[in-house]
């Protein structure tokens, strides 16, 4: 029966008993409520409820995670009972509907008066359903194809200042990039269309450099223009970019919501760069919100092209391990047996530098990626396109098996930047 469902895992915390709580929580998503009415029949129970498929006790604690109204009134005691929940959901009650589905399998269940902690930590739906949504346009070939990179990381960096500049002075940024050598450059998730640099002016500027830049050398950077905005004017946005010649637009994804990336998706050809910022708000918790593979399946089913993780050994909260499993979930189709490309090239960033290669590559064993470094690049005391070198130079160490520091010997650029970052 589960083959062509929907399955849902969940870490629940309750006072109650946890087998009870999964029925609940399947009813609550699907058919029922908190008591069985009229209309509930059993016909229609066997078509359209959830099923619990699993329950696995985990530990107990001795106080609630989170605070709960609903039990204190009740004055429930402890223990407070964790466990993981598996759930089956009927693709035939939400259809082809994004918004849906992220509200069956994350939505009201975080407000149960039976739980005090409720995390969707993984999401997995069958080749049948997966196939009735939006699939990566570009994804990791189209990336490589778009920057002339066929093998090896892709090395890329971020506008800074992250706000502040006019729209020439991120053209005139961007030209000292492209000759740095970079393959790829982002807008930061804090400008969009700002009034000092508008988008209007921006990517008339932007390209202008980035075009004449492959004019000279043969090598087109992709850069991604953060877009993010409301429906309408997103779509605007891309044609301008697409227009200019661009290949990449950028968007907060929390920010702008399942619908607005699933029509952005689908408006344009361009590769759709997804930024989480504002992740950590939903994960951090451990009894709370959503893991990071529940969490890109929802966005990979709008279509996007990258996902972030973050950076190993980087300057955010997460530990290296979340990291990883995030780029592996990446690499990972969401479904068996399907037609089409379905994996995405994952965007690694936040604190990178030469320096957190070797982890990289250790941790993923793979360079079908984006290596971005804000100062990394652009704080190497000799200069951004030193900076750009001594990344280059540390992924031919580790592609080599060899130590950064022996290899550093023949490579100046990636000595002083060991010499300069690992001291900090």
């Amino acid at each position: 029966m589960s083959g062509d469902r929907i399955l849902a895992s969940y870490v629940i915390e309750t006072p109650l008993d946890p087998a009870a709580v999964a029925e609940v929580m399947a009813g609550e998503q699907s058919s029922g409520t908190f008591t069985r009415v009229a209309g509930e029949t059993d016909d229609l129970r066997a078509r359209a409820r959830a099923t619990v498929t699993s329950v696995q006790m985990l530990d107990e604690v001795d106080a609630p995670s989170l605070p709960n109204a609903w039990l204190e009134r009740r004055r429930q005691p402890g223990p407070w009972r964790r466990a993981r929940i598996d759930i089956a959901f009927p693709p035939a009650n939400i259809g082809a509907n994004l918004p849906t589905l992220a509200s069956t399998v994350a939505g009201n269940l975080y407000d149960l008066g039976e739980v005090t902690g409720l995390r969707l930590e993984t999401l997995h739906v069958p080749a049948s359903y997966r196939e009735r949504f939006d699939f990566p346009r570009v994804g990791i070939a189209g990336t490589r194809r778009a920057t002339g990179v066929p093998q090896g990381a892709l090395v890329g960096t971020i506008i800074k200042p992250n706000v502040g500049l006019t729209a020439p002075q991120i053209a005139e940024l961007v030209a000292q990039l492209c000759a740095a050598g970079v393959d790829f450059i982002k807008d930061d998730e804090v400008c969009a269309d700002p009034e000092h640099a508008p988008l209007a002016q921006r990517v008339p500027a932007v390209m202008r450099v980035v075009r004449e830049h492959a004019e000279r050398t043969g090598k087109k950077v992709m850069v991604a223009f953060n877009i993010t905005d409301e429906t309408d004017a997103m779509r605007r946005h891309a044609d301008l970019v697409e227009r200019e010649g661009g290949t990449c637009v950028m968007a907060s994804l929390n920010a702008c919501g399942y619908s607005a990336i699933q029509s952005l998706r689908r408006h344009t050809p361009l590769a759709l760069h997804g930024h989480r910022n504002g992740f950590g708000a939903l994960s951090r918790h451990p009894l709370l919100g959503i893991g990071y593979q529940a969490y890109q399946t929802l966005w990979r089913l709008a279509g996007v092209d990258h996902m972030h993780v973050h950076g190993l050994q980087g300057k955010f909260s997460q530990a290296d391990e979340e990291v990883i499993s995030g780029a592996r979930d990446s690499y990972t189709p969401l479904a068996e047996r399907l037609k089409q490309d379905d994996v995405v090239m994952p965007a690694f960033s936040s604190g990178q530098w030469a320096g957190t290669v070797p982890a990289t590559w250790a941790a993923i064993g793979r360079d079908d990626l984006l290596f971005m470094a804000g100062g990394g690049i652009l704080a190497h005391p000799d200069g951004p396109a030193a900076g750009v070198t001594s990344i280059r130079q540390a992924w031919q160490a580790v592609r080599a098996g060899e130590d950064l520091a022996d290899y550093a010997r023949q490579a100046p650029e990636l000595a002083r930047a060991l010499a300069f970052f690992g001291s900090k």
